[in-house]
């Protein structure tokens, strides 16, 4: 398809704990759809354009209050993302888009409940219900060493180590591994990359480095599938939760209190679905005169 030229185009850039994504109603402006990827990484390059960790389209739903496609910022399109279905949120009520407390939010992942905290017209917080984790190797995917339908604690050779993952989908693919320290910047990139994309994971996966600090408490840092570091993962912090508990190493049907490196989100394991607590900041509004892509 050849490029198409847009002109005064709005968006909104939020954050979800410095998870940062631009928002365009997609309704207004009915972006052709081979040219979203496009779009995703002309916006999203940092230092060239605006900047971010992904771009969420809002569209209208046949089945839900509304819709959201959310791309990263290599032009892929993810299932599903906890950070930025909060940007959604918080987008499409105070933009008048759909004024509701309650909203059904069609995604990849499917249909998703999101109760949104308003304080004087403005969205300070969301709890997002993300539904049941997927602990199935088939279903995640992730190839398992052994005829096991669940990976639990599996090892992973690793350049000079054997990591130990537990893979979790909450919609999208997670390996959680569990340190006793926390790893800086250089091992997260140089083990987060090479699990990434490692032969075990068909679709590639989100990597979570998780440190437990209590039954009811741990920090995590995340390597994200088609991003690279950020500075939280909202699904990665539910599936470290599913993790955890899964492990006997964090308490069921408890908030678990989980320290991102943007900041603290609230997640409830209850054996049966997963919910998730955060707040939202809007950052800015603007528009581009004219764009071409």
């Amino acid at each position: 398809m050849s490029s198409i030229s847009i002109k005064n185009l709005e968006f909104e850039k939020l954050h979800g704990l410095g998870n940062d994504y631009i928002v365009i109603n997609d309704i207004k402006y009915k972006i052709p759809e081979q040219k979203k990827p496009d779009l995703a990484r002309k916006l999203c390059e940092h230092h060239f354009s605006v900047g971010a960790d992904g771009l969420i389209f809002v569209n209208e739903s046949e089945v839900a209050d509304i819709r959201m496609r959310i791309f990263n910022n290599d032009g892929s399109e993810a299932e599903m993302c906890g950070n930025g279905i909060r940007c959604f949120s918080k987008h499409v009520y105070e933009n008048d888009i759909v004024k509701k407390e309650s909203l059904n939010i069609e995604t990849l992942k499917g249909i998703q409940h999101a109760k949104l905290n308003i304080k004087n017209g403005n969205v300070i917080s969301v709890q997002i219900d993300m539904g049941p984790p997927i602990l199935n190797c088939n279903e995640i995917p992730v190839i398992p060493s052994s005829n096991t339908a669940e990976c639990i604690n599996e090892p992973l050779p690793i350049l000079d180590k054997i990591l130990r993952f537990t893979a979790v989908s909450m919609g999208n693919p997670h390996a959680v591994i569990v340190v006793k320290n926390q790893l800086d910047d250089n091992d997260l990139f140089k083990y987060g990359a090479l699990i990434e994309s490692h032969e075990k994971f068909p679709k590639n996966t989100n990597v979570e480095f998780i440190q437990i600090l209590s039954k009811t408490e741990l920090s995590l840092r995340v390597f994200e599938r088609s991003v690279g570091i950020t500075k939280s993962c909202g699904t990665g912090s539910c599936a470290a939760v599913v993790a955890g508990t899964i492990l006997g190493i964090l308490e069921e049907n408890k908030p678990i209190t989980v320290h991102n490196d943007g900041g603290d989100l609230l997640i409830t394991y209850t054996g049966e679905t997963v919910l998730m607590e955060g707040p939202i900041t809007h950052v800015f509004k603007g528009y581009i005169e004219e764009l071409t892509f």
